[in-house]
Formats: C-alpha cells, structure tokens, sequence
C-alpha cells in the first residue's frame, strides 16, 4: 500500500490549468497532480496532510486501496474547480464550508449521507453551516471565527465596547508603549471579512433571511440606509477619525503587529495563537466589542469541511471515507493538533476543553456569530464591499461609497 504526500504548488497549478485551456509553455509536470485507477485521492491545505496521512494509511489498508493524500499550498477552491471540469479532480477534497453554493453549482460536490445520530455527533452551528438547499453536503471538521485576542500586560481589563478599546489603546500610544490602536487587518482593498463584526454591531448586514432560515440574495442588506449608517460609524474609527482602522494595517502584517508589541490588540483567529504563542505574548481571548448602544458584534462563522467529489474516480470509498473515518474522534483531535481551531465533533471538543481554554473562549466569542453565507451571490460581496471599506476607512463618504458598492454587487448577483 503506498502512501504519497505532495505538495501541489504554483506548477500544479499550472498543470491544471492548462488542461482545461489546451496547454502552455509555462507548465510542469507532476505525477501529485495525475489520477491512478484504484487510488484514492484526497486534497487538503498544507496543515492538514500530515494529519491526514495515518489515517489515510489506515483506510486504504482496511479497503485495499492505495491513498494519496496531496497539498494544495494555495488557491484550492479554484484549482478543485478547474480539476473538476477538466476530468482530474481528486475524489475528496478539504476546505471552507462557504465553498459549498459554488461548488454545487459547478456540479463540483456530491450530498453526503449521515444517520440521525452522525449528525448529533456535531455541534448544531457546524451542521448549520454544511447544509444547503436541504441536504448535508460536507462533513464538518473544524469551526472558526474571529476573536479579541488581547496583550494582557499591555492591556489588562477586556473592552466592554470598540470604543473603550480605542480609548485604552489611545492612552498606551500617548504613554509610548504602542504605536497603534489596534490590529484588524483591513489593507488596500478592505477585507469584509474582518470588519464583518463592527459592521454588524453598527446595524449593517448582507443579506435578508427567508422564512427557513436561508438567506435571501435578493434581500441585499448592503443596499439598505442601514449599511451606509454602519459605515459611517466605521469611519469614525478610520484613518480621518480616531485611527483605529487602518489600510496600512494588512492581511501579511496584522498578527506581525501584535506580536511585535506595537498594539495591545488584534482582531483575527485561532489561527494566529501560533505566531502569538511563539512571540512570548502573555494574551486573553475574548468577544470581538461592539459600540456603545449598538447591537452585539457577531464574527462570521465558518466550517471547515470535508466534500465528496462528483466527478471524482472512486466515490463509494470517498463517501465511505468521510461518512466513517472523518467522523472519528481522533482524527478530528488530529487535525485540531495540526491547526488550533476547535472541533466540529463534540466529542473531541470535549476533549480539547480541557487542555485548550482558548478553543473554548473562541466558541464563546462566536456564540453570537452568523453562518458565513455560503450561496453563490456571496461571492459578489467581498470585492465591492472591501473596496468600499478601505476607501471609507481612508476618509471617503459612505454615503457615496456605499451605495455604489451595493449598485456592483447588484449587477454581479443579476
């Protein structure tokens, strides 16, 4: 039985795509990328194939199968896409919960069967977020969401609001021990995703809801006078008000500036306990503040998520793989080991508890939080929205920017 770990990186990518285009001359070959008859084939990111690969022995032991399990180093949701419809996709592949709406309607994934009590076996926010238009479509493995993850020698009392935050992180930089208020990664393009929660305690939203609870894309919150008073509370916080939110403030810096000790603050996951760890930070997890009167700040929460490919080569053993072996507590404990996000099964949760508070302070902060939306309208929000973010934040009108974001997303849903 042969096991096979490769990472498919940047050339990959460029096999793959050439595949679906005709061919390049800026291609590489690989033999991670090719697909064997009796294999079973299984893409993760990089963190999670070596926590995969015991487990992935073991199943192709117990069925007779050769396993490979192979790392996308990045862009897997595109490259899974492209396999697919190029005839070379893998027959299991791991990745966000919010995939899900895109996928299906690329006929990318199948549903996934499990029993009644499977299905317990999960926390009701996981099961939430891998189900749609009815069906299960993933088996969830991980929960995340954003967090205050705080300095607590710098700062040693939580914020009961964003604006107690920015009072004490103004009074640290007037006393010289910081240089910025806060970390929440914003950049030159905005990024919706981190904002989300200050925009949600300012009244702002995405989408309508339907009466069973999905969301509505024609219900577009974006476009509602409430967006542009959030925004205009967001500003407040920019770089033409307190200082707090900051484009200088980046995806490739944010964690880099807490752990340096320039901010008593940041805004971000679980996973960047690791860098904050490393660093020496003596830190607390605790809800991300929203303002002062306005409504709880609630952190987009996500799932990650084992799927089933449709047009993968052996789907009974795909199916059977994630229904029974990723259900398993201890490869769920394994992948919590691999990265610190807490488990979607409650029973390795529980065991997470009680060695890991932070796993369970980051529950706690996304207690509140709202199912990442994984239609496929989604993906015209992030675009428009994070650009109309940064230029907010740098000084612009929300009463301008706004509403032209909410017009592009609109023509994109169209």
């Amino acid at each position: 039985m042969r096991i096979r770990t490769a990472g498919v990186t940047a050339a990959i990518t460029l096999t793959l795509l050439a595949s679906a285009c005709g061919g390049s001359d800026d291609t590489a070959t690989n033999d991670a990328s090719a697909r064997t008859d009796g294999n079973l084939v299984i893409w993760a990111d990089d963190k999670r194939t070596e926590a995969l690969r015991p487990f992935a022995e073991q199943f192709g032991t117990d069925n007779g199968l050769t396993v490979e399990v192979q790392a996308v180093s990045k862009d897997l949701q595109t490259n899974f896409v492209t396999a697919s419809q190029s005839g070379k996709a893998p027959d299991v592949v791991v990745g966000a919960h919010d995939w899900i709406g895109n996928l299906v309607q690329n006929g990318a994934i199948d549903p996934v069967q499990l029993s009644a009590a499977q299905q317990q076996a999960f926390s009701d926010l996981a099961m939430q977020g891998v189900s749609y238009n009815g069906q299960i479509y993933g088996i969830p493995y991980a929960i995340e969401n954003l967090a205050l993850i705080r300095n607590t020698e710098l700062a040693p009392t939580a914020p009961a609001t964003i604006e107690d935050l920015v009072a004490t992180g103004q009074r640290l930089g007037t006393a010289g021990k910081t240089s910025e208020i806060m970390a929440l990664q914003v950049g030159e393009n905005g990024d919706a995703y981190h904002i989300y929660p200050l925009y949600t305690s300012a009244g702002g939203s995405l989408f309508g809801v339907k009466d069973n609870g999905d969301y509505d894309p024609k219900d577009l919150g974006v476009a509602k006078p409430e967006a542009v008073e959030a925004f205009k509370k967001i500003a407040a916080l920019g770089e033409k008000g307190a200082g707090a939110l900051k484009r200088s403030i980046t995806p490739e810096n944010a964690i880099a500036t807490f752990t340096s000790k320039k901010t008593a603050f940041l805004v971000s996951g679980p996973w960047a306990l690791t860098d904050v760890k490393k660093a020496g930070i003596t830190y607390e997890v605790t809800p991300v503040p929203g303002f002062a009167g306005g409504s709880v700040a609630r952190p987009f929460v996500g799932v990650q998520t084992f799927y089933v490919a449709t047009k993968g080569q052996n789907k009974v053993a795909a199916q059977e793989f994630v229904t029974n072996y990723v259900t398993r507590t201890d490869l769920a404990k394994a992948l919590y080991d691999a990265e610190p996000r807490p488990p979607a099964l409650t029973a390795a949760l529980d065991q997470v508890a009680s060695s890991d508070p932070d796993a369970m302070a980051f529950l706690e902060a996304g207690k509140d939080g709202t199912i990442l939306p994984a239609i496929p309208e989604m993906a015209a929000i992030w675009d428009p929205f994070g650009k109309a973010e940064a230029a907010v934040i740098g000084g612009a009108d929300p009463a301008t920017a706004i509403p032209a974001a909410a017009t592009a997303i609109s023509d994109k849903i169209k």
